[in-house]
């Protein structure tokens, strides 16, 4: 049996937009851990919500955890700089 093709649209009702990018959210953080267990390697990810005040971070090494946590306790300048250079 096959699956209904998904259509890409805007979801209007916020609470169901929310729940769905929670979904899809937790998938993604499981297929970076299969991928990581499988093949090995480093990986991490960024997540960008415009509803929520921070950035959703997961990464598989501590070395790029620590990474993020440096870059997170910059300054907001320091940060806006970084970004024009």
């Amino acid at each position: 049996m096959r699956r209904k093709k998904v259509m890409l649209t805007r979801i209007p009702n916020d609470s169901a937009r929310r729940t769905c990018l929670k979904k899809r959210r937790l998938g993604l953080m499981k297929k970076m851990s299969e991928l990581t267990i499988l093949y090995g390697g480093n990986t991490y990810h960024v997540i960008y919500c415009p509803d929520e005040s921070e950035l959703i971070l997961w990464s598989s090494h501590n070395e790029v955890q620590q990474k993020l946590d440096e870059h997170r306790k910059t300054h907001k300048l320091d940060q806006l700089k970084k970004m024009v250079n």
